[in-house]
């Protein structure tokens, strides 16, 4: 796999559709990607602004052993991101 596709999240990610959380205004879903070591850090968090969907994902460099785990440190760091940028996320 090339550098190119593994920066950009080519790999699929984990889906947890069912783990949709909302947290002041946004939906966070955290979407763990597999790799060799574990599960990479990921989430998308939406927002609707002015009637249209707004999306951000999160990609860390972290990794966890444990795909649970993982889906809660994504929606954790998620949850930072929001309190720290709010609406700039997008």
């Amino acid at each position: 796999m090339s550098l190119f596709s593994r920066l950009f999240g080519s790999k699929t990610p984990e889906a947890s559709v069912d783990m949709l959380v909302e947290y002041q205004g946004f939906h966070i879903t955290p979407e763990p990607m597999k790799e060799s070591q574990g599960f990479r850090l990921c989430a998308v968090i939406e927002k609707e602004i002015g009637g249209e969907v707004k999306t951000h994902r999160l990609i860390r460099a972290d990794t966890i052993a444990d795909i649970e785990q993982c889906r809660e440190a994504s929606i954790a760091k998620a949850k930072q991101m929001i309190d720290q940028m709010g609406e700039r996320l997008f």
